[in-house]
This record gives structure tokens, C-alpha cells and sequence, in this order.
């Protein structure tokens, strides 16, 4: 809604269609409301008393409560903050229903969901464009009443043979939803007093919540309700309270003669403690340049936080008390690079869909285990063929069941990548990024990825941006596929500097660090390094490992193999 309306308190109870549009279109949307009203289902769009804090909350609330949302997207709305949040949080929900006049440009964050285009005409005319609209409505209110749990599966790997159900099958709220973390972030103080400050400070705020609730690990208050706190003195544990959240973030700005400074920290509500804190200086004149990368790097930062928290919560309870969510944290927390971690991981991943057969991110995970398996099975081909199939269909299964799950399509994409699927590998990495761009295991996925694809150098922004967004992210693959970047360049002595960064002995890393040695003319050096890839698996087949390695390019290929030969790796 371009500019917020007044409000005739019409409804009593809560609308089953929310409409979220510009005021200079009402007359448009006019026609829509009474087609929806005339299908018997009531509808919020027309407030008309004046704004303040209880218009504010019945405006949350019936968002919130609302069985569809239906955003009309114009030349107006798509430049009103408040049309693109209420569309964000519908799709968060899974009850958007996006139309739009005119053709226009999309934000970027929608452009990914289906948009029904109408014309006036259509709309007076109840064409074909209506008639999608009403039907896409008509799925998300009219609902089974009682809808039959469904029959767990014998085996994780079966359920993800099966077909996904029709429409009509599925329950009203997605078995596989998880428990969400409910957080909130509070206006950004401004500690110099000065109103430009405080309103770059209510933008960064309001670009953090809008980023935040791209994750769907999150449940993010609004801004309105968020705002209710702004030029206040503000208790953490009241506002918890008041929010029903867990975690809350708050912040400042202040200028510093021809600098700014902006501080953000994220508080534990529930045991006051400060678990991250981070400030980030730049110049007057930059500030609306390096605005959207400080959002970024804190919106990355902080969603890496709260699952370390969420995790070490989740292990600490008996594995008896567990939701399939909780489960999947479990087994995120797990060394990977460790046998026995895997094992349990994938225990972990195994249990959670035997608890909810429904939740998507728990065969992604299971995927990833068997690709990870697939790879190191180097004794017996038929057995790593066989774990290769089933990863795939875990990750086809995953995307399936929750086709807004951004890592779901990113275990997708490795796996397509490993069957040497290249068009898709592509297609699903971007359509991850897509769903969420400020995921730093996607966009390092993507580095990864492009690697093997012969882009070598494309992917070294890749990498660099996961760590831009977020300087704690650390995982042992990171090191090891940037070091494999430089390989390919022919970099060898930058790619030794990153199997450097990997705390663990690998016999993967052992072998490329071996080949960088023998290309670099260290022969002791490579013929150590290949000795410790031996003592780590005795079984180790340099034809076996290239098969493995999928290199889109055969001069890439054939490098790495070469130089495996010359550091006297065994044939």
C-alpha cells in the first residue's frame, strides 16, 4: 500500500483475503474485492480511520491472521515499502497471491513466484486472468477440514521414491514446516541526534528486517510492531515479552566527524546474553554505497549466530524430546569431515523424517550424506552408483516437498553436479540464490560449483562474497574448493595458503596439496603429502578420485590428474 489508508472497522472477525495494494489503485482493485466477495469470502482492504498504533496492530493482526494475501502489484506499489514486506511475509506463509497491472517490473525478491497478469478488460470482463486469480484463492481457503496424516514411510530412501501428492491431498499447513526462531529487530538509535542519522538508522533497520525474513529458519516480527519501540527507553526483556521472541537485535549510528559508525549486537532473550556484537566504520560520503553490504554482512552474520545458539540448545536436550526440526540441528552441528560424525548425522537426518515424512530440509540433508558417502566409497563402484541414485532422489524428493526451502535446491545442485547434470546444476544453484541471495552456504555452493564448471576466476567472487556476508563462515569445504580454484588457475601456492586454513587431516586436501607440491617442483614435499593421503585411505586410486572429481572442462581434468601422477600418487 503506497501510503497507509484510514480504516472503517467493517469486520469483527478476521478476513479470509488481505489485500495489500497502492491507494492510487483502489479503483482498480475495486472490481477484484467484489469478485472475491461475491465468492462468499470476506475481505480486508479498505481501512478508514485514522493511522496509529491500534491501526498499526489491526493491520498486523489481520495480516497475520488472513487465509490468503492477495498483492496488486502496479507502477504504484512496487515502490511502497509496505506492499513489498506484506508480499514477503505472504510468501514466507505460503499464502501469496500476486496479480499485477501494466506489466510492471517486479522487485527482485518476487520475480522467481508465478504473477497473474491482468488487463481492465479481463477484470470487468471476469476473463480468463480473474478466473486464475479466483482459483488460486479458492486453493489456499478452501481447505480439507481434517486432512489424514500421512503413513510414515519404511525407509527414508522410499518416501523419496514416491510421487509427490496432488493438490488436493495436501494438508492445510505443510507437514514439514518447522518450528521457527522468533526474532525481532528494534530501531537503530541515533547517539548524535541528528535527523539524517536517524533516518539512515530506521532504514538500516528496516533492511535488516526485510532481509531477515527472506530465512525461513526465522519468524520476524514487523515493522510495525518492531517500530512501536522506536525514541524509547527500550528493556529487552520486556520487549520479549511483549513480542513473544527469542531473540531481538538492536543497534545504533552515530557520526564521527566525516565518519559513521554502526554498532549491532544480537541479545539471547532468553538468557540475557549478548552472543554476537560487531561495528562497522565507513566514510560520510560512502554510506549509501556501503549501506546494502553492512546489511548484508549483519543479516548473514546473525542468521549464522542464531543456529549455532539454536543447535547447542537442541543437542542438549534427550534425543527422546525431539521434533524432526531439532533433529536436523542435531545433525547440522556434526563434525562432517568425522566418520562417527557422519554416521550420527545421518542417523539424525534419518530420524527426522521418520518422525515428519513431510519435512523437505531433512532429505536434503540426508542427500548431502550420501553424495558425501558416494564420493569416498572408492572400493566398489556398484555400491557408490547406488548411493549416488539415492541422493539424487532425496534431493528431488526435498524440492518437492518445499520448493521455497533455499538449501533444498542448493543440495540439489550438488548432486545434479556429481551425475554431471551441468545445465542443471546451474539452474537449481541459481534458483537457491534466487530464494535466499544472503545465504552464505549457497553462495559459496555456487563458487564450488563454478569451479568444476570451467569458471574458475567467477568463482572466486563467489567465495569472497560468503565471506564478505558473513566473516565467521569457516567450514573446512570452503578452504578446500577455494584451494581447488586457484589449482585450476594454475595458483598452486594461494591454493596451499587455503588447505592451510582446514583444522583436520583429509585425505582429499592430502592429495590436491600433494599435486600443488609436485607442479610447485617440491618432490619431498609431494611425496609426503601423498604418503599421508595413503595412511588416510589405504584403498586411494587416483582414477578412482578423478572420477570424482566432475571437471566440465577435460583440460581441467586432466591437470589434476597429471599432476597426482607426478607426486607418485598410486594409479
Amino acid at each position: 500500500m503506497g501510503k497507509r489508508r484510514p480504516l472503517r472497522l467493517r469486520f469483527p472477525d478476521m478476513a479470509d483475503v488481505f489485500v495489500s495494494y497502492s491507494r492510487r489503485d483502489r479503483a482498480r482493485v475495486a472490481p477484484l474485492v467484489a469478485a472475491i466477495e461475491a465468492r462468499g469470502w470476506s475481505v480486508w482492504w479498505d481501512p478508514e480511520i485514522a493511522p496509529g498504533q491500534e491501526f498499526d496492530r489491526l493491520i498486523d493482526a489481520q495480516l497475520a491472521q488472513a487465509r490468503a494475501v492477495l498483492v496488486v502489484w502496479s507502477a504504484d506499489s512496487v515502490a511502497s515499502r509496505w506492499v513489498r514486506g506484506e508480499a514477503r511475509e505472504a510468501a514466507e506463509r505460503g499464502i501469496l497471491v500476486p496479480v499485477r497491472f501494466d506489466g510492471a517490473t517486479l522487485p527482485l525478491d518476487v520475480r522467481a513466484l508465478h504473477t497473474i497478469d491482468l488487463e481492465d478488460a479481463d477484470v470487468h470482463a471476469a476473463g480468463p486472468p480473474l478466473q486464475d486469480m479466483l482459483r488460486a484463492l479458492a486453493a489456499l481457503i478452501v481447505r480439507p477440514a481434517a486432512p489424514a496424516p500421512p503413513v510414515p514411510p519404511s525407509s527414508a530412501v522410499a518416501a523419496a521414491d514416491r510421487p509427490a501428492p496432488a493438490l488436493a491431498e495436501l494438508p492445510p499447513v505443510p507437514v514439514g514446516m518447522p518450528e521457527r526462531v522468533d526474532i525481532c529487530v528494534l530501531p537503530f538509535a541515533n547517539l548524535g541526534g541528528d535527523p539524517e542519522q536517524a533516518s539512515l538508522g530506521d532504514g538500516i533497520t528496516e533492511d535488516i528486517i526485510t532481509e531477515l525474513s527472506r530465512w525461513r529458519l526465522l519468524a520476524v516480527r514487523s515493522r510495525t510492531a518492531s517500530f512501536r519501540y522506536r525514541d524509547a527507553a527500550v528493556d529487552v526483556q520486556q520487549v520479549a515479552r511483549e513480542l513473544q521472541v527469542r531473540f531481538i537485535v538492536e543497534g545504533s549510528v552515530r557520526r564521527m566527524g566525516e565518519r559513521i559508525r554502526i554498532t549491532a549486537q544480537l541479545i539471547d532473550t532468553g538468557t540475557g546474553a549478548h552472543i554476537w556484537a560487531e561495528k562497522y566504520d565507513c566514510d560520510l560520503a560512502e554510506i549509501f554505497a556501503v549501506q546494502d553490504q553492512v546489511v548484508r554482512t549483519i543479516v548473514s552474520t546473525l542468521v549464522g549466530r542464531v543456529r549455532v545458539v539454536d543447535a547447542e540448545r537442541a543437542r542438549r536436550k534427550p534425543a527422546a524430546s525431539q521434533a524432526a526440526y531439532e533433529y536436523v540441528l542435531r545433525g547440522n552441528i556434526l563434525p562432517w569431515s568425522d566418520p562417527a560424525g557422519v554416521a550420527e548425522a545421518t542417523r539424525l537426518f534419518e530420524k527426522a523424517i521418520e518422525v515428519d515424512p513431510g519435512y523437505g530440509l531433512a532429505y536434503a540433508m540426508l542427500a548431502a550424506m550420501r553424495a558425501g558417502q558416494w564420493y569416498d566409497e572408492q572400493r566398489d563402484p556398484a555400491a557408490a552408483d547406488a548411493l549416488l541414485q539415492q541422493a539424487y532422489a532425496l534431493a528431488q524428493r526435498a524440492v518437492e516437498l518445499d520448493e521455497h526451502e533455499s538449501t533444498c535446491f542448493s543440495i540439489l545442485a550438488q548432486v545434479c553436479l556429481q551425475r554431471r547434470a551441468y545445465d542443471l546444476t546451474l539452474q537449481y544453484a541459481r534458483r537457491a540464490i534466487e530464494l535466499n541471495p544472503n545465504n552464505q552456504w549457497n553462495i559459496a555452493d555456487m563458487g564450488l560449483m563454478l569451479v568444476y564448471l570451467g569458471q574458475a576466476e567467477e568463482a572466486l567472487d563467489w567465495f569472497r562474497r560468503a565471506r564478505e556476508i558473513d566473516p565467521y563462515f569457516d567450514p573446512p569445504w570452503y578452504w578446500r574448493s577455494l584451494g581447488q580454484a586457484y589449482m585450476v588457475l594454475r595458483r598452486d601456492s594461494e591454493a596451499l595458503a587455503m588447505f592451510d586454513r582446514i583444522p583436520v587431516r583429509q585425505y582429499r586436501v592430502a592429495a590436491l596439496r600433494a599435486a600443488c607440491h609436485a607442479r610447485l617442483g617440491d618432490s619431498d614435499r609431494a611425496r609426503r603429502e601423498a604418503a599421508d593421503c595413503v595412511a588416510l585411505k589405504p584403498e586411494f586410486s587416483s582414477a578412482r578420485f578423478m572420477s570424482k572429481e566432475p571437471f566440465r572442462n577435460p583440460d581441467d581434468a586432466a591437470q589434476l590428474a597429471d599432476a597426482l601422477r607426478r607426486a607418485g600418487l598410486p594409479p
